[in-house]
């Protein structure tokens, strides 16, 4: 894609950029109440069968990926036009879904200033080697990467230790208003959670609140892995890095049933985010149907992102994921 192409292509994006408040407003409407019914419902369920409470947190989760896909246009300023009432709605969210909101946008708006910039990895996205970086690291890093990239620690532990310890503290150079935010989303969290246990229990309310938090979790992690993690993905030196290429290439379309769309608030059309984060979730689809160039993009399923698990290493000279057992022969010549 040339300059001339590129701007074409951010500009056609650009008529999608504006909010609409009623749709806003109806989509805090359908998300949040209904999420409010579902956890009062699993309570009680409690009294049936644990079976159905399980049932009922399953569909509750789903609706705080839901609930988070509204936080995370919030840190776009992409929900409402007004920052203040962006920021009142991303704090309230964020106590909901466990994510400070001032410290997140902060390192996600770094996530899409850097997203498949090989020099600038480290903040917001998810720690990727490339192939010769691994085979020139030590014994331990190499180990420390490979239990990173087990699926068991990203999708078991992942979520306990972003949502309850990584989301709980503020990074170093933070200022005081993120500072304060993170705190002010912690005691949000002790609060609801403390009134909770008192009204019906805390055995109750860990019986509900685990699979929702733990449920939802993991999908984020999922949803953010699958979407930068294909086998064909694009990624560059500082010097060859192109912001829309970046979007468009390094960025699938995850095409997912329609019920799967609307609970994850259209972020499969996650090429369209990337090349302009301004466009609220509600017109993800509608930019990525109107727009002729995106027809080509890459598209994954539910089945085909499976494959996605084995991808571990990015190999600069063939331009692709790949696993640890593919380069098995090139470690032994290594060492």
């Amino acid at each position: 894609m040339n300059n001339q192409s590129a701007r074409k292509l951010k500009q056609h994006i650009a008529a999608f950029e504006k909010s609409n408040a009623w749709t806003s407003i109806r989509q805090i409407c359908n998300t949040i109440i209904p999420f409010f019914l579902l956890w009062y419902l699993a309570y009680q369920s409690l009294a049936i069968s644990y079976w159905l409470t399980l049932g009922i947190a399953i569909l509750a989760a789903g609706f705080v990926i839901r609930i988070f896909i509204l936080f995370h246009d919030c840190c776009h300023y992409s929900f409402f036009k007004n920052r203040r009432a962006n920021e009142i709605l991303g704090t309230i969210t964020g106590i909901l879904t466990f994510h400070p909101y001032d410290k997140w946008r902060h390192s996600h708006s770094i996530h899409h200033a850097t997203s498949s910039n090989l020099n600038k990895r480290g903040v917001g996205d998810i720690w990727i080697l490339t192939v010769e970086e691994y085979l020139s690291a030590s014994v331990w890093k190499r180990k420390a990467y490979r239990l990173y990239r087990n699926p068991l620690i990203m999708f078991v532990l992942g979520p306990f230790y972003n949502m309850l310890i990584e989301n709980r503290f503020n990074r170093k150079d933070a200022k005081l208003p993120e500072r304060f935010n993170t705190y002010l989303t912690n005691m949000g969290i002790v609060t609801v959670s403390g009134l909770l246990c008192w009204a019906i229990g805390w055995q109750a309310f860990l019986l509900i609140q685990v699979p929702i938090f733990y449920l939802s979790g993991a999908a984020g992690i999922w949803l953010f892995y699958v979407q930068h993690q294909f086998e064909d993905s694009y990624f560059e030196k500082e010097e060859e890095w192109d912001f829309v290429k970046a979007a468009v290439d390094g960025s699938s379309y995850y095409k997912l049933p329609k019920v799967l769309q609307w609970l994850t608030g259209n972020i499969g059309f996650h090429h369209v985010h990337h090349l302009s984060p301004k466009v609220p979730n509600y017109y993800l689809q509608k930019a990525h149907d109107n727009t002729p160039a995106l027809q080509s993009v890459t598209t994954i399923t539910i089945f085909s992102s499976l494959q996605a698990i084995r991808f571990r290493l990015w190999d600069e000279a063939n331009k692709k994921f790949v696993s640890f057992q593919e380069i098995k022969h090139l470690l032994v010549k290594a060492d």
